[in-house]
């Protein structure tokens, strides 16, 4: 299985993230800033990883260049997510890009995998959320890091 993990990251916690689930998946990991619509086609398996920054907004790098995610066509392919955020600081907010990068992939037809459960958060509101499951692996590395190893564990062998 080709795995290639594509992200973006200001501070380094998302690029964190995307490093480890590309390893332990031994896929490549693409920073989105350099990323081309061949990367989101090519792979058998697309990650796709987008922290959330102030009221639900796309990390900047994944605004400038979300149009390659528009532009690609992902009919049949397996489309896993995962996002970074604050939970306390953001709570009617928490990981909403990784809500709407999940729209957008379905649309282009994607089969997303790798919904996770809501327990064990504390928010109000979170557009990565259907039907009382996320989109995605959520990760707050704000507030609970001492729990990011055991939830990539669980979310990558759940992927293969």
């Amino acid at each position: 299985m080709s795995v290639t993990v594509i992200f973006g990251s200001d501070a380094g916690a998302t690029r964190a993230v995307a490093s480890r689930i590309a390893k332990r998946l031994h896929g490549r990991c693409v920073d989105i800033k350099t990323a081309t619509v061949e990367d989101f086609e090519s792979p058998s398996l697309l990650i796709l990883g987008c922290p959330t920054y102030g009221f639900g907004d796309l990390q900047s790098d994944w605004e400038e260049r979300y149009h390659l995610l528009e532009d690609a066509s992902l009919a049949g392919k397996r489309v896993a997510l995962f996002g970074t955020g604050d939970q306390f600081t953001y709570p009617d907010t928490f990981v909403d890009a990784m809500g709407h990068i999940y729209d957008t992939a379905v649309e282009r037809g994607a089969e997303v995998v790798g919904f996770t459960k809501t327990e064990g958060y504390d928010y109000t509101e979170s557009f990565a959320e259907r039907d009382g499951q996320f989109v995605g692996l959520v990760l707050d590395e704000d507030q609970q890091p001492g729990k990011t190893t055991a939830r990539i564990d669980q979310w990558v062998a759940g992927l293969r």
